[in-house]
């Protein structure tokens, strides 16, 4: 997951847009969700300076939760996280476009990845000297609100394939972007899947594509004799926000929105609840089944241009 958020303590004052402050039972609850995995350089990991980045840092670690992006030190920027997930061994990277306008102490850059092309090659290179089977790249990147990728993400995309990168997976636009196959003979798998963005998974974003996200589902098959992997599956469970008053007072949901609509306990649900969250579903079906033939980044570039 992709963790937009400081978890700076009471003391710094618990705030909202434009620069947040979360309480730690927030990460508490992340864990016992599920999540063991987050990426947190993001455009808002410097909301409370160092201290709020070291915090973070400190609080994660404890709960045991891996984690990459930001950092206490060089020594642990330049460790490459490689996860061991049922016998395959991922490497994990992640980078953020910038820090809207927060500045990063002089001296100390290890603080959060920002996007640089020849940091992304440099650590791109360490983790295959390691020889993970698959390298995952998390990028922070792209246009607020818009539907396609534009041309800098695109182009970076393309970069990072020629690095070696096998998966790519994003998130900043606040809406869905599609997902493609790219065609590289560098991957240890036929194509590299990129993610252009995942929507919202939890937000209070109301307007119409911002109440949509996605949990992406990646299933993958290795060979333990050849050393082969391929892709058994790649899928997606629709999500939608929920904002409003139930029995418990003012609460949010992240609903499965093909499962949501017929489900009898969900009866908080309004009328114009209903209809939001069957045309986010539709909004996203639309969008994802348009590109998913786009196998290359001269043709996603051609049809968005004809789009």
């Amino acid at each position: 997951g992709n963790l937009e958020t400081i978890i700076g303590g009471q003391k710094a004052k618990y705030t909202g847009y434009p620069k947040f402050n979360s309480p730690d039972d927030y990460l508490y609850a992340l864990k016992d969700a599920g999540f063991n995995f987050l990426f947190t350089s993001n455009n808002h990991a410097l909301d409370r300076g160092e201290k709020g980045i070291l915090r973070t840092i400190r609080l994660l670690n404890g709960l045991g939760i891996n984690h990459t992006g930001t950092f206490s030190s060089q020594k642990d920027r330049d460790s490459i996280r490689i996860i061991n997930v049922k016998g395959i061994n991922i490497a994990f990277l992640s980078y953020s476009f910038n820090e809207n306008g927060n500045i990063i102490p002089f001296g100390k850059e290890y603080l959060v990845n920002v996007i640089n092309n020849d940091l992304i090659k440099k650590d791109i290179d360490s983790a295959t000297s390691k020889k993970p089977d698959l390298i995952i790249c998390y990028f922070h990147f792209g246009e607020e609100y818009q539907r396609l990728p534009d041309k800098n993400q695109m182009e970076l995309v393309d970069s990072t394939i020629s690095y070696g990168a096998d998966i790519i997976i994003a998130s900043h636009p606040h809406v869905i972007q599609p997902f493609v196959f790219y065609k590289n003979t560098r991957s240890k798998l036929d194509s590299v899947f990129v993610a252009y963005s995942l929507g919202n998974f939890i937000s209070n974003q109301r307007k119409r594509f911002t109440d949509a996200g996605m949990i992406l589902k990646i299933i993958l098959n290795k060979d333990f004799i050849t050393g082969k992997i391929s892709y058994e599956k790649v899928a997606y469970i629709p999500t939608w926000v929920f904002k409003g008053n139930t029995e418990s007072g003012k609460e949010y949901f992240v609903l499965n929105s093909e499962t949501a609509v017929s489900d009898s306990t969900l009866n908080f649900l309004l009328k114009s609840d209903l209809m939001k969250m069957e045309q986010s579903l539709e909004d996203t079906k639309v969008l994802l089944s348009k590109y998913k033939s786009v196998n290359s980044l001269e043709m996603l570039m051609k049809k968005k241009s004809h789009k």
